[in-house]
């Protein structure tokens, strides 16, 4: 009798692994549908942000830096708590919305280069470049690349009290490491998202897009940093 209820157990494991592959590729394709349409509110956010005089910041740069990260890590609570209902993405787009408003600052400094437009166009290659190359490698080989996590988490810590300790040195050297840094960290998290994806570890559409919307957003952010540093063209 034993190998006869072996067998029936494995035929009933076997539609069960079915159901399961079947949610993970459903899962997968929301968040990547989800992560395309976080983009237009990001661009708008950005011609939005890129009208808008940021001078005030320089009177008090650490003040607005926090209060950018303040705002960010709020609307962030506010998308974790809506997750479940159609208002988190709604809190998502708003979220991406208001991220590419912060991204004024830094576009504009760019674009007041010679070659900003140029450096800008490669920053979001270079970023589109990395995103599908780790998704597709997270995504054919189907590996868990689960045990990065703790090691990213703690880089992650590290990687933000060196930025906050920079806000009061404005060290240019170490604003260089830290945008070196964060490209990596940045561009290993988008693996280890996706490899949970794919494993079923995220199942949340509106969660795994928002992780790897900051993955691609601060990997951005930080290739255009090196490039402006050591590409740009100035009058």
């Amino acid at each position: 009798m034993q190998p006869i209820q072996q067998f029936q157990n494995l035929g009933q494991a076997i539609p069960q692994s079915g159901a399961m592959a079947l949610e993970r590729n459903k899962v997968l394709r929301n968040t990547y549908m989800m992560l395309a349409l976080s983009m237009i509110p990001t661009v708008i956010g950005a011609f939005v942000g890129m009208s808008i005089n940021f001078s005030f910041l320089a009177a008090s740069p650490i003040m607005g830096a926090l209060l950018m990260f303040g705002a960010m890590m709020g609307l962030m609570f506010a998308v974790s708590a809506l997750r479940n209902s159609v208002w988190g993405v709604a809190a998502l787009l708003g979220f991406t919305f208001v991220a590419g408003v912060f991204l004024g600052p830094i576009l504009q400094v760019a674009l007041n280069l010679r070659n900003g437009a140029e450096l800008i166009g490669m920053a979001a290659g270079g970023t589109g470049i990395i995103f599908f190359s780790l998704a597709t490698i997270a995504t054919v080989t189907k590996r868990d690349f689960s045990f990065m996590g703790k090691f990213l988490f703690i880089g992650l810590i590290l990687l933000i009290v060196a930025s906050l300790a920079n806000l009061f040195f404005q060290v240019p050297a170490l604003s260089l490491t830290i945008s070196a840094i964060a490209v990596m960290i940045f561009s290993a998290y988008i693996l280890f998202d996706v490899s949970r994806i794919v494993n079923g570890g995220e199942t949340n559409y509106v969660m795994a897009t928002l992780g790897l919307f900051l993955s691609i957003y601060n990997l951005f952010t930080s290739l255009l940093h090196l490039l402006m540093a050591f590409g740009g063209q100035r009058d």
